[in-house]
């Protein structure tokens, strides 16, 4: 649509040539996402223009038709200096009812104290439009205290009927100011106890009441099990991920070792709520699956102290028990690992968090890390194929152990070496030599023992089948592998000094290159880079030297 004949109305027209200009306007450009770089001048010049006229008083229609035109405008977000302005946010703040008295540039009108929810949600929508791509809009957003308008209207939700979309847009303004200034978070987190308020807004966006202490259970439906319950409709499912995203950002630099009492009973609180997320279902696969994604996302951020609460519901008839423990959460958790796994897209995004939140559980819970060894690392029956080999979850995680992420790679080493109560030989002994390599290089554990993590004994766990082939096992590969032939039988004792001075300077001759960097094994335990003189030492050691040294080590690690 020309842009310059609106502008034209806009600038000689009265209040209803205005409205029926705009009115055309928005029709036309109501889907419209890609703009015309060509007329970018003019579109600002109209914004300036409509923005004028919403600080005039015109009628509630026309504020309406203004404000959808601000909120096409905001769409394109190289034409949004008219909008950043704080005057300009100033006006779609009080359009809002979020504008607090102290900033207010000027006495609103009438309408525009009670403005009705679809004006709300229209400034709304163009307020985040302008969140969401402008660094100066936000600044301004800060000094106006938005985020004290917004807080203090959902303090008042269980006062008022509430709007979908007007709750919905609320909270993606909390959401967008919280993921981009740290300042806001903190102060939504300190001031407003934002913690609280939202564990507030899960509660009644779920409806949630609470037939034990830290136990949530759906209003009408307690005592059913919750893999019964109805799943969530779209507008719950919307809002309740909304909550979540804005808990994460305020949790984000939330200290996960210690909270004093009164954070660790508000913390307890909101674990109980998102124990109850992680047990229900949305409609559908795919929104289930983004629903509990928040969720873990969230638990990930929780003080470690307060993941207890997970395993605090008694123990029911249709429950998942080990040790006498009520395991329905941890059991979800890890089969929304495996899926997430089983996707193998964007494991660093998808994976990670789910993965680490395992090992810290396994870390701090005695019960947690037996029931997931015994259903990852079950007792090793299968000594013929690598660990890496097969369908099973272990090795699925034993494959993301030479995975090209470093962050995924380490992830998944860290989880089987903590289920394995990170005991050296054991960890060797389900993943192979080669796989476990990395971790123990990066912990200086190649010599053998263990980590730093305080567990309890070890317990004989050796079935039968691998104590009978224990002998014939490789252990770089982690399985019973055929006997090679010697290559060097036959060979006089100069062949195969020859052979390996052939084969030494080969090496020194790449290390020089820097090919390669050949490494060698301390008395400490950890690899160090061969010098020079190393490899110059290595290549005049006669060859019969060389191998009673390797009987001698391997004549070592047998005893």
């Amino acid at each position: 649509m020309d842009v310059k004949r609106v502008i034209e109305e806009l600038e000689t027209g009265g209040q209803d040539t205005v409205l029926m200009a705009l009115q055309s306007y928005n029709k036309e450009m109501s889907q419209c996402f890609t703009f015309n770089k060509d007329d970018e001048l003019d579109r600002e010049y109209l914004g300036e223009l409509v923005l004028s006229f919403l600080n005039r008083d015109i009628q509630p229609c026309c504020q309406l038709t203004c404000l959808e035109t601000v909120r096409i405008l905001t769409r394109d977000k190289n034409c949004l200096s008219p909008f950043v302005t704080r005057s300009a946010l100033s006006t779609l703040a009080r359009y809002a009812g979020i504008l607090s008295p102290a900033t207010a540039s000027q006495q609103p009108t009438e309408s525009q104290e009670n403005p009705d929810q679809e004006t709300v949600i229209e400034s709304l929508k163009s307020i985040c439009n302008v969140m969401l791509h402008n660094e100066t809009g936000l600044a301004e957003a800060a000094e106006l205290q938005l985020i004290k308008g917004v807080t203090a209207r959902l303090k008042q939700s269980h006062e008022v009927t509430w709007n979908h979309e007007m709750w919905f847009f609320d909270l993606r303004l909390i959401f967008l100011l919280t993921a981009q200034r740290v300042d806001i978070r903190k102060q939504l987190a300190q001031e407003h106890h934002g913690i609280s308020l939202l564990a507030n807004q899960l509660e009644a966006v779920l409806g949630l009441c609470w037939p034990d202490t830290l136990e949530a259970a759906r209003a009408g439906f307690e005592g059913v099990p919750l893999e019964e319950l109805p799943p969530l409709n779209r507008q719950q499912s919307e809002l309740a991920m909304e909550v979540l995203k804005i808990l994460f950002n305020i949790t984000f630099d939330k200290g996960r070792s210690s909270v004093d009492e009164e954070e660790a009973a508000e913390f307890r609180r909101l674990a109980a709520i998102l124990r109850h997320c992680l047990m229900i279902h949305t409609d559908g696969e795919e929104g289930t699956q983004e629903f509990h994604s928040h969720v873990v996302n969230l638990l990930g951020n929780l003080p470690l102290p307060c993941l207890d609460v997970l395993l605090a519901p008694k123990v029911q008839q249709s429950s998942t028990e080990y040790m006498g423990v009520n395991m329905d959460a941890v059991s979800m958790l890890l089969d929304f690992m495996e899926k997430r796994l089983d996707r193998g897209q964007r494991l660093k995004e998808t994976l990670l968090p789910s993965l680490n939140l395992l090992v810290e559980s396994s870390r701090i819970h005695r019960e947690t890390r037996k029931f997931l060894r015994s259903k990852v690392l079950p007792p090793l029956r299968d000594v013929r194929n690598r660990p890496e080999v097969g369908d099973a979850l272990r090795n699925k995680l034993v494959r993301l152990m030479t995975h090209v992420d470093t962050d995924v790679k380490d992830a998944a080493a860290e989880f089987l070496f903590v289920l394995c109560k990170e005991n050296v030989s054991r960890f060797i002994k389900y993943t192979g030599y080669g796989n476990a390599a990395g971790l123990l290089v990066t912990r200086g554990l190649l010599a053998g023992g263990r980590g730093a993590g305080c567990y309890s004994d070890d317990e004989d766990s050796d079935t039968e089948e691998y104590k009978e082939a224990k002998a014939h096992i490789n252990p770089v590969t982690g399985v019973v592998e055929e006997e090679q032939p010697n290559p060097m039988e036959g060979m006089t004792e100069e062949q195969k000094e020859y052979e390996a001075l052939k084969l030494i300077k080969m090496f020194e001759k790449l290390s020089r290159t820097s090919v390669i960097q050949p490494m060698q094994l301390g008395t400490d335990g950890k690899m160090r880079v061969m010098k020079g003189e190393d490899l110059h030492n290595l290549a005049h050691t006669p060859a019969s030297q060389l191998q009673r040294s390797a009987d001698s080590g391997s004549e070592d690690e047998a005893e």
